[in-house]
């Protein structure tokens, strides 16, 4: 059986084992156990055991329940009933004024919580009632929180840039550290958007009376964000430059997460007990879909399948550009199926050797797939953050999705931007040396 045919039956069985309901990681290790054996003659039960061990026992891995602690004590502080009134001085004189509670809103939040559906719950139970109240656009209302809320796979500490380090061999740290310039474009993208649509559409924006406030003042109202951003800044500071690993961050964001829990009075037993416990639940689903992703790339590499096809797109003379352009169309549709962390550890045993066989730099894609998978969060009908609005505003999921669209066409322009000028995702990695 050829390399093409074989590839073909493999992603087939894959995807009617993740159609019958099965869990990923179960569809994962199944499909690497058919590659073993029947294409390969590898001890099918010895690659397993080897695979599962090597793929547990990562060191960098460990940061990955630290900084999902982390998000989820922080999550059940009074962090965001004080948002809303925390960035609200600070934007109420800019185009298109409390919007951009949103944006900001989830930026901050993205950088706690390293997940897109937590940051769209956390900052829409809060702003949605809110800025409705006050009279503002309805459908720009959910286009800002649907677009903001996705900055949290890439604004570091982001948990999908731990899974596709692990998955690909790549440092965390510095994945983490390319991330901060692209967030900070997307975020002024956004900002831009909502404050040029404000000038045109002003019917959008009520006109309320706000007061000139002096610079103390703002500072003052804003006190009870600042705990938290000095705590963003120290943890994503100490890993660029160079004082601690993400995992030794991590662990310290976590000690300083519980410190402002308890210094805000919202540290209690059952507060500790369900951070807790969501943290179990949700780093162990990751984990055991990294262990199963590991097992399939181990299968793959055995059958010679990923070195074939990276040899078969190359005599197709794919311009990196015409590579990442079909790549950008697939990742769009697959994550229209899958969820952010699936469309990783799926695809990057298949597509990496094809991107390093095209000299495209895995520090740079990792950024761009990130950003890709971004976008297919809000697109229909599997967009996770589209659903996480429905179910927060009741609202029909395509209006949802309409309103979106915009961002959707913003984060399309970021990865324009980060393809044409690629330094705006590497530089900050190449001050930090190798």
């Amino acid at each position: 059986m050829d390399m093409i045919s074989m590839s073909l039956l493999l992603l087939l069985g894959l995807l009617v084992l993740l159609g019958a309901g099965l869990w990923v990681a179960f569809a994962l290790t199944a499909t690497g156990l058919v590659a073993l054996q029947f294409f390969s003659n590898i001890p099918v039960g010895t690659s397993l055991a080897t695979s599962f061990y090597s793929a547990s026992v990562s060191w960098e891995l460990a940061a990955l329940p630290m900084f999902i602690w982390m998000g989820e004590v922080l999550f059940r502080s009074r962090l965001s009933q004080e948002m809303f009134t925390g960035i609200a001085p600070w934007v109420g004189r800019v185009p298109g004024r409390l919007l951009h509670t949103n944006i900001i809103g989830c930026g901050i939040f993205a950088a706690i919580s390293g997940s897109s559906a937590a940051t769209a719950a956390t900052i829409g139970k809060m702003s949605v009632p809110e800025l409705t109240e006050r009279g503002y656009d309805r459908k720009q209302i959910l286009g800002t929180l649907a677009g903001s809320a996705t900055l949290g796979l890439l604004i570091p500490p982001s948990i999908i840039l731990i899974v596709y380090g692990v998955a690909t061999e790549q440092s965390i740290a510095r994945l983490f550290v390319a991330g901060i310039l692209p967030g900070m474009l997307l975020m002024a993208l956004f900002v831009g958007y909502v404050a040029i649509w404000s000038k045109i559409n002003p019917d959008g924006v009520p006109s309320e009376a706000e007061e000139a406030l002096p610079l103390a003042e703002k500072i003052r109202r804003s006190k009870p964000l600042i705990p938290v951003v000095l705590l963003i800044v120290g943890v994503i500071g100490s890993i660029y430059g160079g004082i601690a690993s993400p995992t030794e961050s991590a662990a310290v964001g976590v000690a300083l997460a519980h410190l402002l829990s308890w210094y805000g009075g919202s540290l209690n037993r059952e507060t500790f007990s369900q951070a807790l416990m969501g943290t179990v639940k949700t780093s162990t689903m990751i984990a055991f879909i990294l262990v199963g992703a590991h097992f399939l790339t181990v299968s793959m590499a055995f059958t010679g399948i990923p070195r074939e096809l990276a040899e078969w797109i190359s005599t197709l003379s794919l311009t990196p550009g015409m590579l990442l352009f079909a790549l950008t169309i697939f990742f769009v549709l697959l994550g229209c199926f899958l969820d952010g962390i699936s469309v990783v550890v799926l695809t990057t045993s298949i597509i990496l050797p094809m991107v390093e066989a095209a000299g495209i730099d895995p520090l740079w894609f990792g950024i761009y797939l990130v950003i890709v998978v971004e976008m297919s969060q809000i697109t229909p009908p599997v967009g996770f953050n589209l659903f996480v609005i429905q179910g927060l505003t009741g609202e029909n999921i395509l209006k949802v999705a309409l309103a979106a669209l915009p961002y959707f066409l913003l984060l399309l322009t970021g990865v324009i931007l980060i393809t044409v000028f690629p330094q705006i995702a590497t530089f900050l990695p190449h001050q930090m040396g190798s």
